[in-house]
């Protein structure tokens, strides 16, 4: 009797074929961009938009997001000794991560900006940040407190004398050596202390000056990221109260300064970037500033560091927002592209206009920044205010607007290969560093009362769409009318500040964006046309208009 034998398949049939799922999104042009190209060029940086195409092809190339990919997979390891039992406090970083860096001080992401006389140098700068934030978060950490650093060093003339060339230069030259040996330099900064956080002025790191007129510094400090960098302005204690100092490295003799680091933080994201606790123990500085001034000193580079967090968020929102659309493109559901789907439209929709706002508002303080720089006294005192308003709101709006992004993917979103869950990942971090959303709340109350040309500055902003649109002359009356109520201001601090930012991204739209763009944000954002979730703007909406401003 025979055994009888399951009927075979068809040879010809194809189980494995992948159908109906979007090409990977690489070999484009990441600054083919409407929304970022019109604003760089509105801001005065028309002259580098060929410089940025060229970025772009760089950071949407096949090769840049595999670095990307690695520098977050195989993480900064801390190696305190050698094998010989010698301290030498280095962090290893995968070649990926070297590869991303060098790419991107090349590019002058890093201080160029300040070594550069053109109008504009610092917009182009901010459209390059953007640039690369979309590509690899965590690299950018070292890269902007370089950028940073500039203005706080160059209140002691001497120190910005022997370092500034150096922290503007385009080389990354990584390794621990003389620093004025090197052809590059990178800066980071140490203020936050474990029993004080915020609170700086808690600081217990103490400062002692000594006959050559350097300081010796001995304290432990909580959260310093990029450890490997060669120069840190550091918070401390010294006779007159918290001053800061520059705390290299190496010393100039070549020896190695005094910075023990203790630990690696094992961060939510940000995984390419190493963070630490560093321990000060009869450490070499030497004092930046004037001596008890040191809040004073270090919020130069905290503005600036403040800044790139608005920037950072922005483009992070962007290029979920990039993944979202192209995987909508491609996608089909019931026969239909999703894309076509009415209600995949909407989401898409909102989200590019939320997008855009953001990308708008960041890119009018890189605006500000420059011409502040160059000495206009208005600006300066508007990005005083907007940037506080700024990082408060944009940095707040990554998190859900990446997190719908995500869920256009459905499942694929949620799988690491997609790149989403690292965007995800990275998206809470801007607004906790430089301040979290209660400091910039409280930040722009301080602004508004001790500095009130700033709230001149911002209102003469918002009123340069007077009377353009109804719905933003309603919602700015209401605004100065809570900024004029001195009562519970704390506590209504949050939501003045959000406000605020609603209005300014709405006269920002209404005076440089197309018609249908402003129309749906002082629709949704101002006169309440919305729900609490994205995909909710009114029927009647353009959203063909606003679908056509998706990146590509």
């Amino acid at each position: 009797m025979s055994t009888p034998t399951a009927p075979r398949s068809n040879p010809t049939a194809v189980t494995h074929e992948v159908t109906n799922q979007a090409p990977p999104l690489t070999g484009h042009d990441a600054a083919d961009d409407a929304v970022l190209l019109e604003g760089v060029r509105r801001e005065g940086a028309e002259w580098h938009l060929e410089e940025l195409h060229r970025f772009g092809r760089y950071v949407g190339s096949e090769e840049a997001q595999h670095w990307a990919d690695q520098a977050n997979r195989h993480e900064p390891e801390l190696r305190t000794h050698d094998r010989f039992g010698h301290r030498i406090d280095e962090v290893e970083f995968h070649p990926a991560y070297h590869s991303l860096m060098d790419a991107s001080v090349r590019a002058g992401l890093a201080g160029a900006a300040w070594a550069d006389e053109r109008p504009g140098a610092h917009v182009a700068r901010a459209g390059g940040f953007m640039l690369a934030t979309m590509l690899e978060q965590g690299h950018l950490c070292p890269v902007s407190m370089t950028y940073a650093v500039v203005p706080a060093l160059r209140r002691s003339p001497d120190l910005a004398k022997t370092y500034e060339p150096l922290l503007t230069s385009r080389v990354y030259e990584p390794g621990l050596s003389t620093p004025t040996a090197k052809r590059g330099l990178l800066a980071g900064m140490g203020m936050t202390e474990k029993q004080g956080g915020t609170d700086v002025r808690a600081n217990t790191t103490a400062a002692v000056e000594q006959a050559d007129g350097t300081w010796r510094l001995r304290g432990h400090k909580w959260f310093t990221s990029a450890p490997m960098n060669d120069l840190f302005l550091v918070l401390a204690q010294s006779p007159g109260g918290l001053s800061c100092f520059l705390v290299p490295r190496v010393l100039p003799d070549g020896s190695r300064n005094t910075f023990r680091i203790q630990r690696l933080k094992d961060k939510l994201g940000n995984r390419s970037n190493a963070s630490s606790e560093p321990e000060f123990d009869d450490t070499v500085a030497w004092l930046v500033g004037d001596e008890g001034k040191g809040v004073r000193t270090i919020i130069d580079m905290v503005t600036m560091t403040r800044l790139d967090c608005v920037l950072g968020s922005a483009a992070g929102i962007r290029a979920a927002l990039a993944q979202a659309a192209h995987h909508a493109r491609h996608r089909s559901v019931f026969g239909v592209e999703l894309i076509d789907q009415p209600l995949m439209r909407n989401v898409l929709a909102d989200l590019s206009l939320e997008s855009e706002a953001a990308t708008t508002l960041a890119l009018r303080l890189a605006g500000a920044a420059d011409r502040a720089h160059r000495g206009d006294a208005g600006e300066r005192a508007f990005l005083r205010l907007a940037t506080a308003v700024g990082k408060y709101w944009v940095c707040k709006r990554q998190p859900v607007a990446v997190a719908e992004a995500l869920e256009c993917l459905g499942g694929n979103g949620y799988d690491e290969a997609s790149g989403m869950p690292r965007l995800y990942r990275e998206a809470p971090l801007n607004g906790i560093w430089e301040g979290s959303g209660n400091v910039n709340a409280l930040d722009m109350l301080r602004a508004l009362t001790r500095e009130p040309e700033s709230l001149e500055a911002l209102s003469a902003e918002i009123e340069a769409a007077a009377g353009a649109d109804a719905r933003l002359d309603a919602a700015w009356r209401e605004l100065r009318a809570e900024l004029a109520r001195p009562e519970d201001a704390q506590l209504r601090a949050r939501r003045v500040v959000e406000r605020a930012a609603l209005v300014l991204q709405g006269s920002l739209l209404v005076r440089h964006a197309p018609a249908a763009v402003a129309d749906a944000f002082c629709a949704s954002r101002l006169a309440g046309d919305q729900g609490l979730a994205f995909g909710t703007l009114p029927a009647g909406t353009d959203f063909a208009a606003l679908l056509w401003r998706l990146p590509a």
